[in-house]
Parts: structure tokens; sequence; C-alpha cells
């Protein structure tokens, strides 16, 4: 059996729902950000763009599931209001297996393992140049009409930029429904910067709403804001699931 909590999009922050043996699901994600930093008193820098996400998840058992993720961006670069330059294209390609290997009155705990594939282009940003491999815990607390979910994971970044290699992010959501169709949403993280000169973590807080259209469309959207210097500023997001 799954687990009767979804958080899915547009949360960061993952559940321990599984789809069942047989089933699948198929999420579709896009989003559009705006970032302004400043790089000393004389020079700013804007950046805009977004990115457009396919996930399609297969039970592979009751409390096993296969996930994988192909997401396309682009963005472009404005110094001082003089235009820097433009990039698009695919991104690194990731795959992960989902295993629920615990669930006990309202309380799940699941394991990520994953890796991503280098299809990106590193030369324009768009990919880190070599496969990465990561783990994550993830943890689901389900009581009535509400469910918490928390993330804590490990990657190991090979990369071409002389970044940091070892990355960690720790986050949390949390969800309500407020209608037999409609959730709210809240959700808020922290990552590793890769920068390895700055120790200023990228961080966010994230709200959203999901309505189920039916058992098997969903809609969502959401906003998320960065919390620090190093998070992009802004970010819209919009999401549609279908379940089969």
């Amino acid at each position: 059996m799954t687990t009767v909590a979804f958080a899915g999009h547009p949360l960061v922050t993952d559940d321990t729902c599984t789809q069942g043996k047989g089933n699948g699901q198929v999420e579709v994600g896009l989003a559009f950000f705006y970032d302004k930093d400043s790089v000393d008193e004389w020079t700013e820098v804007k950046k805009d763009g977004g990115d457009f996400t396919v996930v399609a998840t297969v039970g592979l058992l009751d409390t096993v599931d296969a996930i994988v993720q192909l997401p396309y961006a682009w963005y472009s670069v404005k110094e001082n209001d003089n235009f820097i330059g433009r990039e698009d294209g695919i991104l690194d390609f990731t795959f992960d297996v989902k295993w629920r290997l615990l669930e006990k009155d309202g309380w799940s705990l699941a394991i990520k393992p994953g890796v991503s594939i280098p299809t990106g282009d590193d030369e324009r940003a768009l990919g880190v140049g070599h496969m990465s491999y990561r783990f994550f815990l993830v943890g689901t607390r389900e009581w009535g009409p509400f469910a918490a979910h928390v993330n804590a994971g490990y990657a190991r970044s090979e990369n071409v930029f002389e970044a940091n290699k070892d990355l960690w992010h720790a986050s949390a959501a949390f969800e309500v429904k407020v209608m037999e169709s409609l959730k709210l949403m809240a959700n808020a993280g922290i990552d590793r910067n890769p920068n390895p000169k700055s120790e200023n973590h990228p961080a966010f807080l994230l709200g959203g709403i999901a309505y189920a259209v039916s058992e098997s469309i969903t809609l969502d959207a959401g906003v998320k804001y960065g919390l620090s210097d190093t998070e992009i500023n802004w970010t819209g997001l919009a999401g549609l699931t279908i379940r089969f």
C-alpha cells in the first residue's frame, strides 16, 4: 500500500509516498525566476530565466519507486542593465530510487539514493560535467488532515568548476488538507554553497497550493523566496501531475 500523504510539486522537500506496484505518475513543472546581486558598489548583476521539468515515477514494488527527471532550462544575464548573454538547453538527467522501509502509527521513513548523468553542457553552465551521486533520508508524519515531511541529504558532486564536491541539504515541509481536493503547503530548506570561498549557504522559504481536479489529475502553484543572498530572489512555480 502507498502512504496517504502526497507532497509532490511544488515542494522541494520529498515525502515517503510511493506509487504502489504497477502504478505511476508524470509531473510536469514550470518555473520562472528573477535574481539580482550586487558584486560591488559599482556593479549589479541581474539574472532571469526558468526551467521546464518532466518527472516520471513508476512503482516497482508497493514500497519502491523508480524516478526519472528530465529538465530543460534557460537564463539570461545583465550587468548594470547591459545584456551579457543568454543560454538554454537540457540540464543533467537524474535517476533515483525511493524505498519506504518503515511505516507505523502515522510515521514513515524512506531512503532515496540517486545519480545525475552529465547530459547538460557544462561549458554553458547547464551541467556540472561529471556524474554525481546522492543519498537522502526522507521522513513523513501524518495526523488527520495534516502532514509534515523532513529531508536530509548528501551529494558527491564531481564537477569541472572547482566548486565544492561534498554538498548537503536539509529541509522541512508542512501541508494541510483544507478541503477534500485542496491542500496548502509551506516549505523551508538550506543547501551547502557550492562556492568554496563562501559560507553563506542558499536558504529558501516556499508557499504552495495544490488542487485535485480528479483522482488522477492535480494542479499546483507556488512561490519560492530566497532567505539568503546566495539563493535566487524569487521563483514562481506551476505544475501538473497525472497518475495512472
